[in-house]
């Protein structure tokens, strides 16, 4: 992996969070959506103490673009953990329609005592959270069946709240994307990278798209081999395939420099769209080896942090 430490927490994330916490005593329900294709590293750990007291349901967006064994992997995982799940697609609606039953399911006993009560119409209420650009207002907009929110490829589309009506079963308060003050793992900020939920443009794009590319070569070297017709030998690095790629579209000058800002602009615009093919970045079995490495780093810096300090107290 090459070194990218990526941090991103813009202000008005802040505020989001803060509007969250303080509406969520309005909903009975939390719907966050997660990317199929990492579906560890897109959910957002500070909604999980949130919503502790909530019920909740876990959308797995974007499943046609992931790999569908590892799909269901991750469906049972997060039903183990006793989240509802639903596999979806909002581009084609795969999915949408189970959202008002799962709803329906977690909120029986309270519709039954309202019904008693002869409240027959009381709509449920949730809130719909999730990361920048992992398809809330596509999601959203499907689900009600017309431009109700506003929908952007740049993480940041959605910067307010809003309730949105579905018939008179559900209502949806929508949230705008919001991270997490500081990613402790690198691996997680270079995935969100990848899927565009980082500002492209903090970014150096062509070590993001190295790194992008030695996940396939580790995960689906194949796609690779068949997306751009070149072959991945014995030896190879995720150098070697960048230039074999940037060949191979002809981003090369007339000197035989490689556009390095041309192949990694294609290679990522077609990761992102699902055009190199459908894979998953990442495995329950993986967690605790990203946790491990976590610990690595923070011992490795408390270790220089020491060692500077030591350094420090010499020359005075």
């Amino acid at each position: 992996m090459y070194n990218m430490d990526i941090q991103w927490f813009p202000g008005h994330m802040t505020k989001t969070k803060r509007m969250m916490s303080e509406n969520l005593s309005l909903v009975d329900v939390v719907i966050e959506l997660i990317d199929a294709r990492i579906p560890f590293s897109s959910k957002n750990p500070d909604i999980d103490e949130l919503a502790k007291n909530k019920f909740r349901i876990i959308i797995l967006n974007k499943a046609d673009l992931a790999n569908e064994k590892s799909t269901e992997i991750w469906k049972k995982y997060y039903e183990d953990k006793g989240f509802k799940v639903i596999v979806a697609n909002s581009l084609s609606g795969s999915g949408i329609n189970a959202v008002t039953a799962k709803a329906k399911e977690l909120m029986a006993d309270k519709i039954k005592k309202q019904q008693e009560r002869g409240r027959l119409f009381v709509p449920i209420r949730a809130m719909i959270v999730g990361i920048p650009n992992v398809g809330k207002s596509t999601f959203i907009n499907r689900y009600v069946g017309k431009n109700t929110a506003k929908t952007g490829d740049k993480p940041g589309v959605t910067r307010g709240k809003q309730w949105i009506r579905i018939k008179k079963d559900l209502e949806l308060l929508d949230t705008p994307g919001i991270l997490w003050p500081k990613f402790d793992d690198k691996e997680v900020g270079l995935k969100l990278a990848f899927i565009g939920s980082i500002n492209d443009d903090i970014l150096d794009n062509e070590i993001l798209c190295k790194n992008l590319i030695g996940f396939f070569m580790e995960r689906a070297p194949e796609l690779i081999t068949k997306r751009y017709g070149i072959e991945i030998n014995e030896g190879d690095t995720p150098d070697n395939i960048f230039d074999k790629i940037g060949v191979k579209r002809g981003f090369v000058s007339k000197g035989g420099q490689i556009d390095g800002s041309r192949t990694s602009k294609i290679v990522i615009d077609e990761f992102r769209g699902g055009k190199i093919g459908k894979i998953t970045l990442e495995l329950p079995e993986d967690i605790s080896r990203m946790a491990e490495n976590t610990a690595k780093e923070k011992e490795l810096k408390k270790q220089k942090d020491s060692q500077r300090k030591a350094d420090y107290k010499k020359t005075k």
